[in-house]
C-alpha cells in the first residue's frame, strides 16, 4: 500500500523497531541503499533493515567523501530511503557535523528525518573513507564527547561508535577508544578497515558483550567475508555500504557509453527494468486506487434557507 496511508505505516519508532531487530539470532545484515529505488528493491528481496553509506550520498551529488555535504542534505536522502520502505535505517553520521551541539543537532534532524541508528567516527575533518591511508584521528576524549552529546539528544536512535584506529594506533589502542566510548554511552561499536580474520576476532573476544558492526565494502583493506563468516567472528551486525551504487553506476556508465556508440539504447534493452517493473516496483496501481478513492468534498446543503441568508 502506498506510505500516504497511515495506517500502514509503523507505529513503534525506527529505533525501537533497530533494537528488536537485533534481538533476534543471527547477525543483522544491513546492504547499503542509495535512493528510494534501492530501498524498495533490497525491501522487496527480505532485508530487515538497511544501511544509508556518506561516501553513496556524496557519490549521488557527483561529490567526493570528505565530510563537505551539510545535515539536511543528508536528510534528503534519510527522508526518501525512509519513507519509500519504512525499514529501520542505520545512516552513516560522519564525524557529527562539527562539535558536540552539532552532533546533537545531528541526532535530533536524522530522528525526525526517519533514521533508526547512527555511526560516527573519530576521525578529523577533512575525514576520509576509512579504507584509506593518513586519516587524522580525534582525541579519544573529544570522541568520546561527542557520543556522551549523541547519546544525550537521541529519543529512540542507536548510536554507534566508530573507530578508524586501528591503522595508526594499533589494536590495544583500537579497543581502548572502543571501551571508552562504550561508557560513554555508544550502544554498540564499529572497527574500520581491519584487514584479516584474526583481528576481526581479535577485537571482538576483548569487548565481551558488546555489539560489533562489521564492514564489508569493496575495493577496500578487508578481504570478502560472508555474513556467516562475520557472525562466527562475533560481529552482530554488517553493512555493504557503497554495492548498490557501484552496480547501478557501472550500469549507467556502460548506458552512455552505448548511446554514444550506437546512437540508441536498443542494445542495452535487455539490461533495463521493464515499465511494468517499475510500476510494480512503486505500486503505482496502488496509488492510482488511493487516489480513486478519496471523496471529493461535498458542500452541505441550505436545507431551504437562502444561501445569502447564512450565518457562515
Amino acid at each position: 500500500m502506498p506510505y500516504l496511508v497511515a495506517q500502514d505505516l509503523p507505529s513503534e519508532p525506527a529505533g525501537k523497531r533497530f533494537r528488536t531487530l537485533l534481538e533476534r539470532p543471527g547477525i543483522l545484515q544491513m546492504p547499503g541503499a542509495h535512493n528510494g529505488m534501492a530501498a524498495l528493491q533490497a525491501r522487496s528481496t527480505g532485508f530487515d533493515a538497511l544501511y544509508l553509506s556518506g561516501a553513496a550520498m556524496t557519490a549521488s551529488m557527483g561529490l567526493p567523501d570528505l565530510g563537505i555535504i551539510t545535515v539536511e542534505e543528508a536528510c534528503f536522502f534519510i527522508r526518501q530511503i525512509a519513507r519509500a520502505s519504512s525499514l529501520p535505517l542505520l545512516v552513516d553520521g560522519d564525524t557529527g557535523y562539527g562539535e558536540a551541539l552539532n552532533v546533537m543537532h545531528m541526532v535530533r534532524a536524522f530522528e525526525d528525518a526517519g533514521a533508526a541508528a547512527v555511526h560516527i567516527e573519530d576521525q578529523l575533518l577533512p575525514k576520509k573513507c576509512g579504507h584509506l591511508n593518513d586519516k587524522k584521528l580525534a582525541s579519544a576524549h573529544d570522541m568520546a564527547a561527542k557520543v556522551a552529546a549523541a547519546a544525550r539528544a537521541r529519543r529512540h536512535l542507536y548510536v554507534i561508535a566508530r573507530t578508524d584506529a586501528y591503522a595508526s594506533e594499533g589494536m590495544e589502542g583500537a579497543v581502548a577508544r572502543a571501551k571508552l566510548y562504550i561508557e560513554a554511552g555508544a550502544d554498540a561499536i564499529f572497527p574500520e578497515a581491519l584487514t584479516t580474520a584474526d583481528m576481526f576476532c581479535a577485537f571482538a573476544a576483548a569487548l565481551p558483550g558488546v555489539k560489533l558492526l562489521a564492514n564489508m565494502t569493496e575495493f577496500g583493506r578487508t578481504p570478502f567475508f560472508t555474513a556467516a563468516e562475520f557472525e562466527a567472528m562475533g560481529y552482530g551486525m554488517v553493512i555493504w555500504p557503497v554495492s548498490s551504487l557501484r552496480v547501478a553506476n557501472k550500469a549507467q556508465e556502460r548506458l552512455y557509453a552505448t548511446i554514444r556508440r550506437d546512437g540508441g539504447t536498443q542494445a542495452m534493452v535487455s539490461d533495463m527494468q521493464t515499465r511494468a517493473e517499475l510500476y510494480a516496483a512503486i505500486d503505482l496501481a496502488g496509488y492510482e486506487a488511493l487516489d480513486a478513492s478519496i471523496v471529493q468534498t461535498v458542500l452541505p446543503a441550505t436545507h431551504g434557507r437562502n444561501a445569502l441568508d447564512a450565518s457562515c
